[in-house]
């Protein structure tokens, strides 16, 4: 859809403005909320139990998602990003993994809606799959693995920092898809030569993202699945 910032706009002949870019040039949206945001719902169960829809929202935030579950309307945290590369980059600057803290000093991130997976640097990767009994690096998947029949108590408290803020990523969301021979795919996986992290849908199933173009900052709130299926999703 083109939800980057304009500036890396590689339209040819002549560059276009993005989506939101022309709302806001078209006045669809108010000028108090040039925002869009993503809700990600987790994918649907082997028993077909509706886990949610996910769905955008273009110029306002939907209040029931901050309210729901609470008898207070969440707040949500803001952090300024820097997009002078065309991504929603914020700073990253820790991570935590059963409570055990990591310092990654000038670390940065990027919120990617069109990236699947969670990628990370290495030294996050080794400490999550450490936590996790019988997890591998597996050359023919390039890629960690774990076991399928990992419970959730054997499972890592994962959480990334978003701008000064760490957020849990929900233990259902750390396998990604059926690997076969009894394992599962993680859903998060090293970010190679890249130098910053891409959080793409694995943590952004477990927020709700508020994009703030009007203020250059980009938003979140925690979400929490009151049922965690651990069931691999299909491979396809």
């Amino acid at each position: 859809m083109g939800l980057a910032w304009g500036s890396i706009n590689t339209v040819t002949p002549s560059p276009v403005l993005t989506p939101v870019e022309n709302m806001i040039a078209q006045n669809n949206i108010p000028k108090s909320s040039e925002l869009f945001t993503a809700y990600l719902a987790s994918w649907r169960d082997s028993a077909d139990a509706d886990k949610g829809q996910s769905f955008y929202t273009f110029g306002y935030i939907d209040q029931d998602v901050l309210s729901a579950n609470n008898s207070t309307t969440e707040q949500i945290h803001y952090t300024p990003i820097d997009n002078s590369q065309g991504f929603w980059t914020f700073n990253s600057t820790s991570a935590s993994i059963n409570g055990k803290s990591i310092s990654l000093s000038g670390n940065t991130a990027i919120a990617d809606t069109g990236t699947t997976l969670c990628l990370v640097s290495d030294v996050v990767v080794e400490a999550v799959y450490a936590a996790i009994p019988g997890s591998k690096y597996d050359s023919d998947q390039q890629g960690y693995v774990f076991p399928l029949s990992t419970t959730a108590d054997k499972l890592p408290v994962v959480q990334l920092d978003i701008g000064g803020r760490l957020f849990t990523i929900n233990k259902e969301d750390l396998g990604f898809a059926d690997a076969g021979n009894g394992l599962v795919y993680g859903g998060i996986q090293s970010r190679g030569q890249q130098d910053f992290d891409i959080f793409g849908d694995v943590l952004l199933k477990s927020i709700y993202a508020v994009f703030d173009q009007g203020n250059t900052r980009f938003g979140a709130v925690q979400r929490t699945e009151a049922i965690q299926n651990l069931a691999a999703p299909p491979s396809n």
